[in-house]
């Protein structure tokens, strides 16, 4: 075997494993919303993305100017309201439906300005799945949707501005400023709602599991991913994201799917990864030119 072809079959085994990681950082997530709340959960997960980042690439004070950081700061409220409109949706729908739902953000970048039949006929199919997904039974929270909704949406800024924040500062700098930013904005609300007497040792070890699992380590692996694999390996992988997440869901958090259910996701991840992996070279789709960017 070449080494070019291991280093691939490395990568995209380090990519699953990543996968595995932020799901199963969404099912503990899971088992802690009903504790203290999703807006602590965004906090604890916030908190330890800005100690695991800030040590390394902090910017330096003569280049903290509105012009050059207002992508990193807008970053960070996106990143706030995304993760706690992803997790409130959790708490609403579990998390199989919701990380489906959430997925069609990063789906519709790489639907954006697409002319081809090929790709209209995925989006049909990604909105039947979530009319399966949603629709059976009469038993899904219509806020829960909209807030997987919001999700998806605020996942979709993340992308487009995380590719500002890249081209204006290097390395994970514009990272580490919108993980401060975040941490301002959810911390503060995080100590006013919380129930202390239900903060227990148990519950902050879980915190910082989430935090680790959901933040760290897919954070410090994707350069050593995105080195042996190319960004549309990378972003067909993550568009079966979902499917961990309920695997995960089933497992850790007991959920149960009907069979329409469980086609209605299969449909998302399929349509997704067929539009994603059959993209021209050039021009390459916003998901694909951002890939490294997906949470």
């Amino acid at each position: 075997m070449s080494s070019t072809r291991r280093d691939r079959l490395v990568g995209a085994g380090t990519q699953v494993a990543t996968e595995v990681s932020i799901n199963y950082g969404s099912a503990l997530a899971g088992l802690l919303i009903p504790i203290v709340g999703s807006i602590v959960v965004v906090a604890a997960r916030q908190v330890v993305t800005a100690v695991a980042v800030l040590p390394f690439y902090r910017p330096r004070r003569a280049e903290l100017t509105w012009r050059r950081l207002w992508p990193a700061l807008a970053l960070g409220v996106v990143l706030a309201a995304m993760n706690l409109s992803f997790y409130e949706a959790v708490g609403r729908l579990g998390l199989g439906i919701a990380a489906t739902i959430e997925f069609l953000g990063p789906f519709a970048l790489a639907l954006a300005g697409s002319r081809r039949l090929l790709d209209a006929g995925c989006a049909v199919a990604a909105a039947a799945g979530v009319l399966l997904l949603t629709a059976t039974e009469g038993t899904v929270d219509p806020l829960g949707v909209a807030l997987a909704l919001t999700a998806a949406a605020a996942w979709a800024a993340y992308i487009l501005l995380t590719r500002q924040v890249a081209m204006r500062l290097p390395g994970l700098e514009g990272l580490s400023v919108a993980s401060v930013v975040s941490t301002v904005l959810t911390v503060p609300l995080a100590l006013v709602v919380i129930d202390y007497s239900r903060v227990d040792a148990r519950v902050l070890l879980l915190l910082l599991a989430l935090g680790v699992l959901s933040s760290a380590v897919p954070y410090s692996l994707d350069t050593f991913i995105l080195r042996r694999i190319t960004p549309r390996l990378y972003a067909v992988i993550t568009s079966f994201g979902p499917v961990v997440a309920t695997v995960f869901g089933v497992i850790v958090l007991g959920e149960r799917f009907t069979l329409i259910q469980l086609i209605g996701i299969l449909v998302v991840c399929l349509a997704a990864g067929i539009t994603i992996a059959t993209q021209r070279d050039h021009p390459r789709s916003e998901l694909e030119q951002t890939a490294e960017s997906v949470p």
